[in-house]
């Protein structure tokens, strides 16, 4: 069955710059170490996706549609479909000052960040630095090599699909994940694990599950609403806990005493 806008699929892909044939970016393990891009803190194989959701550059959703599971494809994207082309404005020179007030000693390669926008310092010189905060691949004409894994079909499996999207752990089990329908409604209990996650703020995690609940339903038949339940129980004792003696006896202390020293004066008198 071709695949379609809407559908929920797991996509394998590699992106090279087609004038240097450099990869930028793969979801395969192989690949990334060969082409020294491996991250330790990214999770490689293919990719949760819904098609026509924005979660893929849209040259690439236009691509996918139609294919079918196990189909590959060569796709190339010009520099406007991709990440566009290079604005000569967003070339930024920053006097060397702003630097020191940070605490910060720029050099040529640095990212920074400024105003919610990243940029990459190209050139150091004298009292000033430029800033480049065009996207790294803006201008670029890109080259994708893409295969449809999977059509997903269960409607369980595309909810834990749109987690393991949104919500990248390690520490999470899929298999965890409780998802139960009802009546138009998905009503979603994460693995346990999610609700001791330190590295993401509240704020960050509401955004993820709107995001995540408005994959759902506006893209699967009936669904309207989205639900996410945090339960907290108490712990119940085991037999082991409940045989043991709620205070231990107290070990016996032995005191030795000294014997008294005399004061010189009381030493002459005897």
């Amino acid at each position: 069955m071709p695949v379609k806008k809407g559908d929920f699929i797991r996509l394998d892909y590699t992106g090279k710059i087609q004038e240097t044939n450099e990869v930028f970016d793969t979801t395969n393990q192989e690949v990334a170490e060969e082409a020294e891009i491996f991250s330790e803190n990214k999770t490689y194989g293919a990719i949760p996706i819904v098609v026509g959701g924005g979660h893929i550059l849209p040259a690439l959703d236009d691509a996918v549609e139609g294919m079918k599971a196990g189909e590959e494809k060569t796709v190339e994207v010009s520099a406007e479909d991709g990440f566009g082309k290079r604005d000569p404005n967003l070339l930024q020179m920053v006097p060397m000052r702003e630097f020191k007030k940070q605490g910060i000693k720029p050099q040529v390669g640095m990212a920074i960040t400024s105003e919610g926008h990243t940029g990459i310092i190209r050139t150091v010189s004298g009292g000033r630095v430029t800033v480049d905060f065009n996207h790294e691949l803006a201008g670029k004409n890109l080259e994708y090599q893409v295969k449809v894994e999977e059509i997903m079909e269960d409607d369980t499996e595309k909810v834990k699909a749109m987690i393991e999207l949104h919500y990248p752990n390690p520490h999470l089990d899929p298999e965890k994940h409780k998802i139960i329908f009802d009546d138009g409604k998905v009503i979603i209990y994460m693995d346990e694990m999610a609700k001791f996650d330190q590295q993401r703020s509240y704020m960050d995690i509401t955004m993820i599950r709107f995001r995540l609940a408005r994959d759902i339903y506006e893209n699967m038949k009936n669904v309207s609403k989205v639900e996410f339940v945090d339960v907290f129980e108490k712990k119940e004792e085991t037999k082991e806990e409940k045989d043991v003696p709620e205070k231990l006896p107290e070990e016996e202390v032995i005191e030795e005493k000294l014997p008294e020293e005399k004061l010189p004066e009381e030493a002459e008198e005897q």
